[in-house]
């Protein structure tokens, strides 16, 4: 395994409080050789958004002035699809949609994982393969929620399947649920998101549905519902859940801010942001506000169904604060 790990992680200067600049552009473009990220976070220690890569298998950090530096190249990790960050650490879903430069034949729609690396060093502390729990599927892990605890559940696009990794790595990770509501062409499960009341909140992206899922009793046969919405979020992608308002990326081009009064049985999508999402992915939070990633994702889906990753040139993406 070849593991670069950027030394300026390691050490950094600690600037006055009162100097330090808690704001962000509202719009923060960068420049990333080949990047094509799907995933953002927010990383605290760094003060720097974080942005993986489908076509390059690496995580890089992008500063409020739109400087990219990578962050962490790992060989085992084909694709970096959805990311996030708690405690200090940095969660990867390992997916290939056989454009990224590690693709092989075997891995190409078959690979779903959780990597996850300490974001002071850089190196890796746990790989998890996911895929090897429904071995005859297709796979690609998309988003990962976090409950109280740490236990992570991600989804799976083509897989009709919810993961559950239990915080403890001696603890084996399982299929949480397995449903035909999530079934059906393309990708299916994307976006997810862990409500303090003890339930998840997943997006279907073929559909624009949201479904409720509950994790007292996940085995019940009642325990994935559909959440009845104001209107659909066609193409629903990254999610974000923040003071019990959902913010969820949807048709590439828009963010809406969707609320519920009953417990998420119903939800109402109370306004959309439809100005410079530029086939917009995923959000991430960064000091209360909310920001989404302008990916190029149809170039990535026009080279995967053609099978042409030479396709794939770009360097250029932003940064998108919601406007509320």
């Amino acid at each position: 395994m070849a593991l670069l790990v950027v030394a300026a992680l390691a050490a950094c200067n600690t600037p006055d409080p009162e100097l330090i600049d808690t704001t962000f552009p509202d719009r923060i473009a960068f420049t990333a050789n080949r990047q094509y990220p799907e995933g953002i976070a927010y990383a605290p220690t760094l003060d720097k958004f974080l942005v993986s890569s489908l076509t390059r298998g690496k995580i890089g950090s992008v500063d409020r002035n739109g400087v990219y530096t990578d962050v962490i190249s790992d060989d085992s990790l084909i694709a970096a699809v959805g990311i996030k960050v708690r405690n200090g650490l940095l969660y990867v879903c390992n997916g290939d949609l056989g454009v990224s430069e590690k693709s092989t034949t075997a891995s190409a729609m078959k690979t779903a994982g959780l990597f996850v690396y300490d974001l002071s060093t850089g190196r890796p502390v746990r790989r998890v393969n996911l895929a090897s729990l429904l071995p005859t599927a297709n796979h690609y892990a998309n988003d990962i929620a976090f409950d109280n605890q740490g236990n992570a559940y991600i989804t799976d696009s083509f897989a009709p399947v919810i993961y559950r990794v239990p915080a403890d790595a001696n603890q084996a990770p399982t299929i949480l649920k397995r449903d035909t509501l999530f079934t059906g062409q393309n990708f299916n499960l994307n976006g997810i998101v862990y409500h303090p009341s003890n339930f998840l909140i997943v997006g279907k992206a073929n559909e624009g549905k949201l479904f409720k899922v509950d994790l007292a009793n996940p085995s019940s046969n009642t325990a994935v519902s559909p959440i009845t919405l104001s209107a659909p979020l066609p193409g629903c992608d990254g999610m974000l859940l923040l003071n019990n308002e959902l913010y969820v990326v949807h048709e590439r081009t828009k963010m809406a801010r969707v609320t519920s009064s009953d417990g998420w049985k119903t939800a109402t999508v109370a306004r959309v942001d439809a100005s410079g999402y530029e086939d917009a992915t995923t959000n991430t939070e960064a000091n209360g506000s909310i920001y989404a990633l302008n990916a190029r994702i149809s170039e990535v889906s026009a080279a995967a169904t053609a099978k042409n990753p030479s396709s794939l040139t770009a360097s250029a993406y932003s940064i998108k604060k919601f406007q509320p």
